[in-house]
């Protein structure tokens, strides 16, 4: 078998319009190429949402490398906006372009590229499996929650995962992801009485409320980081009323806060203290308040050591640069992946991930397959 050309394999994954939760033919063409290469491909759907689990090597026997990666993507946005076709891939001067060049479809193109060419060539002694979803940048219930049920009951199992996500700020080889803040929303409406402008007295204001209460939480440190942490944040993100009149002290008011959450709290904790925080300050106006709270993970940290060791070290061997290990950043699916085995995250530039004009430079592509191929001989040397 030729070996697979990670450009092509990106491009043509790119062509395929897989906005989140639509497939748009991303899966079924990895499903296809890596069959041929002779994994053993199982289609996991749930909810709506298609997976895709690949496993090459027999089941329980020697050890397993895992990685993790995700087909689907955000909207285009203001498609006017875009100056080449978003779902064209088209290259100029040495970059392609395209929703999900960055985030993350080069990512799984590599490392699909990098696992077929090493079991072809190079056939190891244990298995290597491939866990990529089509429901990473939506509500991730059916995602890669959904391959994992499917790894414990078929008794399935990776022993180490690398999720491809882009982790480098500015420059490629700079940065893996070694652990994961933990992310949780919080939803406020405070109601009062509504009343004449003129006469506050008679009513009871909703925004007097909203504003000790959001002041109060933004304006509270959480924490000063930790060891492997920055630290936490709080960011009130909306304030709403929708009271078009000057006359009128409105009825109720609306907010919402985001906290990105270090090791050194979890979402129960931080929801304790946000309900301290809601009933002292409804008992300081006479109002009510209620609170919806989601939380999307939990912080955790893999702690450096073997597997952080030997991408570092393939990566330094490629690029020349020694990375960082960190913490920052977003969500991603290494969230689910650390409840199953040790899981670190490297891959490209995420500087357009999201934006008009996703872009990637090509030569980024071709050096990311690389990396990964020297993780995989690496890791079964």
């Amino acid at each position: 078998m030729a070996p697979i050309d990670p450009v092509r394999l990106t491009a043509d994954l790119i062509r395929c319009p897989s906005v989140t939760p639509v497939e748009g033919g991303a899966l079924q063409m990895l499903q296809e190429l890596l069959s041929q290469a002779g994994f053993t491909c199982t289609r996991v759907d749930r909810g709506g949402i298609s997976n895709l689990f690949a496993r090459w090597g027999d089941k329980g026997h020697g050890r397993s490398f895992g990685f993790n990666g995700h087909t689907d993507v955000v909207p285009l946005g203001d498609e006017a906006a875009w100056t080449m076709p978003p779902f064209g891939a088209e290259i100029k001067d040495g970059v392609m372009y395209g929703r999900g060049a960055t985030d993350m479809k080069s990512g799984v193109a590599a490392f699909a590229a990098a696992a077929i060419d090493f079991v072809t060539d190079t056939p190891p002694d244990g298995a290597v499996i491939l866990t990529i979803t089509g429901d990473e940048e939506g509500d991730a219930i059916d995602g890669t929650t959904a391959l994992l049920d499917h790894m414990a009951e078929t008794g399935e199992k990776m022993d180490v995962c690398l999720v491809g996500e882009p982790t480098c700020p500015t420059t490629m080889g700079e940065m893996i992801k070694v652990g994961r803040r933990g992310s949780m929303s919080a939803w406020f409406t405070v109601t009062g009485k509504q009343g004449h402008s003129a006469y506050p007295h008679r009513a009871n204001n909703p925004l007097n409320a909203m504003a000790r209460l959001m002041d109060r939480l933004a304006s509270h440190q959480l924490d000063q980081g930790t060891d492997h942490f920055d630290a936490s944040t709080l960011a009130v993100v909306t304030i709403d009323t929708g009271n078009p009149a000057t006359n009128v002290i409105p009825a109720q008011s609306r907010a919402t806060v985001n906290i990105r959450f270090n090791d050194s709290h979890s979402g129960a904790s931080l929801s304790s203290w946000l309900q301290s925080e809601v009933d002292r300050v409804t008992a300081e106006f006479g109002v009510s308040i209620e609170m919806k709270i989601k939380i999307s993970g939990e912080s955790f940290l893999t702690p450096p050591g073997a597997l952080s060791d030997l991408v570092a070290g393939a990566v330094e061997a490629e690029t020349g640069i020694k990375p960082e290990l960190s913490t920052t950043g977003g969500t991603s699916d290494a969230r689910f992946v650390k409840h199953h085995c040790p899981v670190v995250e490297f891959g490209l530039v995420g500087k357009t991930m999201h934006q008009v004009d996703e872009c990637v430079p090509v030569e980024q592509i071709t050096q990311l397959k690389s990396i990964y191929a020297r993780i995989l001989k690496d890791y079964f040397a």
